[in-house]
This record gives C-alpha cells, sequence and structure tokens, in this order.
C-alpha cells in the first residue's frame, strides 16, 4: 500500500523538481558576468561555425602538446581560431576538446583525446582528410539559438536509414547504448555529432529515434555527407539528466525522512484507512 501511495504523489514530487531546476538555473544567469562566463566557457549552443579538415591523427604523439596519448590536428579553419587561446574549448564532432598548439598562422590547431573519450565517441575513426564539425565555446555576448550543450558524448548510434523528403533529408539512428533512448523524446532537442537537431520520431523498441537535415543544414554540417552504416556521436538533451536527478534526490530524501511531509502525508492516509477496515 505505501508503494502505491509514492507512486500516486510522484507526479507533485516531479513538478517540486522541475521547479528546483528552474529555479537553479535563474540564479545561475543572474551571477555576475566574470561568474557566469566560466560556465559559458566549457559550454556549446549545436550550431557549427565551421566544418574543419583532420590533417593529422597520431596515436602516441609524445611531443609537449601531445600529452603522450592520441592527438589530432586540424585545419582549414582559421576563421573560428582568431580570438581562441591555447587551453581554451573547441567542440570538434559534439566533442569538447581542448587547444593544445596553433601553427603561427593560426589556421590549424592541435588537441589531445584521452581514453575515456575514446571509449564514449567516434574519434577513433577519424583519418587523414576527415571533415569536422567545429564550434567554439560560447561567450555571455552569444546568442544561444541551439540549445545547451556539454561537448560530453554520451554514446554513439548508427544511421540505419536515410532518405530525401522534398528538399530535406530523413535520418534514423540506432543507439548504442539503450539507456540513452529515455532522455530522447519526440521534438525535443539532441546534439548530433555537436549540431543541435531536433526529434522527429522516438522508438524506444528499437532504441531509434529519427531527424529531418533540412536543405540549409545540409551544407553547414557533416551528417549530409554521412550514409548508413555510418556512427555519429550522440549527447542528449541535459535538461533531462537535470530532472531526472532532482525528482530521484527529491524521491529519496522524501522516503528517508520520517519527518518529511510526504511521509507524515502517507503515514496519515494509511493511519486513516487502517481505523476503515477496523470499523
Amino acid at each position: 500500500m505505501q508503494k502505491k501511495i509514492y507512486d500516486r504523489f510522484r507526479p507533485i514530487i516531479f513538478v517540486i523538481s522541475i521547479l528546483n531546476f528552474f529555479e537553479n538555473y535563474i540564479i545561475l544567469f543572474l551571477t555576475p558576468s566574470s561568474k557566469l562566463q566560466l560556465f559559458l566557457s566549457t559550454m556549446f549552443t549545436g550550431l557549427v561555425e565551421t566544418i574543419g579538415t583532420v590533417l593529422d591523427y597520431s596515436k602516441h604523439d609524445d611531443s609537449s602538446t601531445g600529452g603522450d596519448g592520441v592527438s589530432i590536428t586540424i585545419g582549414n579553419c582559421s576563421e573560428i581560431l582568431e580570438d581562441v587561446k591555447l587551453g581554451d574549448s573547441i567542440s570538434t564532432n559534439g566533442v569538447c576538446l581542448t587547444v593544445t598548439e596553433f601553427n603561427l598562422g593560426k589556421t590549424l590547431f592541435k588537441v589531445g583525446v584521452a581514453p575515456e573519450t575514446l571509449r564514449r565517441t567516434n574519434l577513433g575513426d577519424l583519418k587523414h582528410g576527415a571533415p569536422v564539425n567545429l564550434e567554439r565555446a560560447v561567450t555571455s555576448e552569444v546568442r544561444l539559438g541551439g540549445h545547451i550543450v556539454q561537448g560530453h558524448v554520451d554514446t554513439i548510434a548508427k544511421i540505419v536509414d536515410k532518405k530525401p523528403d522534398g528538399n530535406a533529408i530523413a535520418y534514423t539512428f540506432e543507439l548504442r547504448d539503450k539507456e540513452f533512448i529515455n532522455y530522447i523524446v519526440h521534438k525535443g532537442f539532441i546534439a548530433i555529432d555537436g549540431a543541435s537537431l531536433t526529434v522527429t520520431n522516438v522508438d524506444p523498441s528499437k532504441v531509434q529515434f529519427s531527424i529531418m537535415l533540412i536543405s540549409y543544414s545540409q551544407e553547414k554540417v557533416i551528417l549530409a555527407k554521412k550514409e548508413v552504416g555510418d556512427t555519429v556521436n550522440i549527447e542528449v538533451d541535459l535538461t533531462g539528466k537535470f530532472i531526472e536527478k532532482q525528482v530521484e534526490i527529491n524521491l529519496t530524501g522524501q522516503i528517508e525522512n520520517s519527518d518529511s511531509p510526504l511521509n507524515k502525508l502517507i503515514s496519515s492516509l494509511v493511519e486513516k484507512k487502517v481505523k476503515e477496515y477496523i470499523k
């Protein structure tokens, strides 16, 4: 009986959690500009700025800027490097990577790739000449035209269908890790290789979802060049993760605290039912 009552009040806790979530967001954006910029410096919008080209992929870069591991050198992107400094973040196919080196004319840059990043993403499949989506971290002056993207890829997905739909292209993807389908919702946001796109359909039973790539975007992102069987990096919408965590924290706290309003309400309802049965 107690579990049924808990389940009954889950919607109330859910609403409270959402309010807490948005309250935290409002506080964040009312903070002094210096603190806000610190937050934004590791955030992206999912609006790809340019398509760069992989000039070198080193599996063991023992130079001072290679970190004694995998490094990638990317060129044909001078238009986004003018104000970038060493240590800045650049989203590369949706992965937040740190700039470790420039050439003299700032026409190319190098990034190191950690083992965990290689496990989570498809960056290990990159080869010389491969195109990559690039976006600098946002500043407090940049309009958030896409959605909040961290550059922390959750998993990869395989293209299982690609077909034209008028002047657009419809894609269907199948996730490698099925648990992330729970965060993908119809008409919600999703970042695919770092590009902010809108979900047009979700099929949880097949662990698949679909998007529509409009004509304008086909020239701006690398997805249009990919075919069935190719993989993409996936970052689900952060909002869903935050809300899930808030619900979990609130529900756990209410259940574990015997003096919580929820436990008191449940106790009173149980007591009332017991008295009715006794009569």
